[in-house]
């Protein structure tokens, strides 16, 4: 079926922040996971300097999607054309640019267009295009107008780092156990519940409660990629407790001449707003990083050693 004739959309926002500040978060694909509510995943495949290869995941209307694009960047004009090589279905076609304008020195606006084409221009199809990218659009431009404004706060509100543990046994079987979610709650002592569907294979859509030191509950949803050839599991949270305005991270199974290496990776984007409130009155920003530091680390580095575990536990009674 032919596609359909060119279908136009334009957002935009003012954006108290430096028009450089404001390109330079929209160049930056690989922190969009942390900065874009829409956005699960993005692996670079490709960039020069100027042109990029992007393979994304996103939701769109409550929904996993998943495509290709190409990217230019020309910093000097802050402004990013983009494709999509493989377009998700009913998309025949996508494509938009990013364009940043200095208003003063303080002040920007931010332009987000995008031209797109579906199946038979099915009346339906367009409607849905039309609704997911509107949603989107607004959610991606409402939260880089927050990060941008508060830019000078934004380092000290991202956090990143890893744990690992040494596994004598098969990267299979460690993937195996990170994979097989459904099962955490009888095999991972601080999960007491987990529900998942996997829809597409190796998409997984899960709600978790998970119990903390203090004895507390906390309920999370996530959305997983799963990589079984690499050895890899990446997810986005889609609901975070309140210290967190976003949480991304994966699990990497890597196998060398001595044996499995296992570690967990994490992203965090902060939610100053929320920290006195779990915290107390004299907490700020280096007591939140080091208490949610501290709370990831404790429980993902309990679920390597549970994974560790399971492997072993095949080749010593074998």
């Amino acid at each position: 079926m032919s596609a359909g004739p060119l279908h136009h959309t334009t957002h935009e926002v003012t954006v108290a922040a430096p028009a450089g500040v404001v390109y330079g978060l929209i160049a930056d694909a690989s922190q969009w996971p942390l900065y874009f509510p829409p956005n699960v995943h993005v692996e670079q495949l490709d960039f020069d300097g100027t042109r990029q290869h992007l393979r994304m995941w996103a939701t769109a209307n409550g929904s996993v999607r998943s495509w290709t694009s190409r990217r230019v960047l020309d910093a000097a004009a802050r402004r990013i054309d983009f494709r999509q090589e493989v377009p998700a279905e009913p998309l025949t076609s996508m494509a938009g640019t990013w364009t940043v304008e200095a208003l003063s020195p303080s002040q920007s606006r931010l332009t987000l267009l995008h031209d797109f084409t579906v199946a038979g221009d099915d009346a339906a199809d367009v409607a849905w295009v039309e609704r997911a990218t509107d949603t989107n659009s607004r959610a991606e431009l409402a939260h880089l107008k927050k990060l941008a404004e508060g830019w000078t706060l934004l380092d000290g509100l991202v956090l990143s780092f890893k744990d690992s543990v040494r596994v004598d046994g098969p990267a299979e079987l460690v993937y195996e156990f990170l994979h097989r979610v459904r099962d955490w709650p009888r095999l991972v002592p601080h999960v007491s519940r987990l529900d998942v569907t996997e829809d597409e294979p190796g998409i997984q859509v899960m709600s978790m409660d998970t119990l903390t030191a203090d004895g507390a509950s906390h309920t999370t949803e996530s959305v997983r990629v799963c990589f079984p050839h690499a050895g890899r599991i990446v997810y986005k949270q889609t609901a975070t407790p309140l210290l967190m305005a976003a949480h991304t991270g994966e699990w990497s199974v890597e196998e060398d001449g001595s044996g499995v290496r296992v570690t967990s990776h994490h992203g965090v984007l902060l939610r100053p707003e929320n920290i006195t409130r779990v915290l107390g009155a004299d907490a700020g920003i280096p007591e939140c990083r080091r208490y949610v530091r501290e709370a990831l680390g404790r429980n993902s580095t309990a679920t390597l050693n549970l994974a560790k575990q399971y492997a072993e536990g095949f080749v010593h009674t074998a």
